[in-house]
């Protein structure tokens, strides 16, 4: 386990430890879990089921049923490109194809190989009018095209090589 995976499930103890080590508690101690580190690793699901007394598969199987959960690491980035009524029918898939090409995703992979960004589908992201739309870490991108969405990737990638 290399040093940021021991410092999670470190923190991972915690957050188990705060709500007093009880099974009822799983779907809270995930989610505190994964706004920190946007997801769950195999070490983290292995320690709440060691500090709640329950089996890896039980964790595995509700970590694994609730959609919200992730499994993956995701990036610094979270692009949701929506797929609703409203987005799809104004061209949003056009949209997220480009961005997939840009970040040179491939197959079922949704981060980019820098861990900058991680680009995903939503069934709505209720700003029907707004079409078609996009967020990155929760901030509205409006009337969207393929063009735009990737200079915006683009102007990301840009400060944070200024940053360093």
């Amino acid at each position: 386990m290399d040093a940021a995976n021991e410092a999670m499930v470190r923190r991972a103890e915690e957050i188990i430890d705060s709500y007093g080590c009880r099974r009822e508690n799983i779907i809270a101690i995930m989610q505190d879990i994964q706004a920190e580190y946007k997801y769950l690793s195999q070490d983290v699901l292995e320690k709440i089921a060691e500090k709640l007394g329950i089996g890896v598969a039980k964790v595995y199987s509700v970590a694994t049923f609730y959609e919200n959960f992730s499994l993956e690491a995701k990036g610094k980035y979270i692009i949701k490109v929506c797929n609703g009524t409203a987005c799809h029918v104004r061209k949003s898939q056009p949209i997220y194809d480009g961005l997939r090409e840009y970040l040179g995703l491939q197959g079922k992979q949704k981060t980019s190989s820098d861990l900058l960004f991680t680009l995903e589908t939503v069934a709505c992201l209720g700003a029907c009018s707004l079409a078609p739309a996009m967020t990155i870490n929760d901030e509205v991108h409006a009337k969207m095209t393929p063009e735009a969405a990737v200079a915006l990737l683009e102007d990301i990638r840009a400060k944070e090589a200024q940053n360093g």
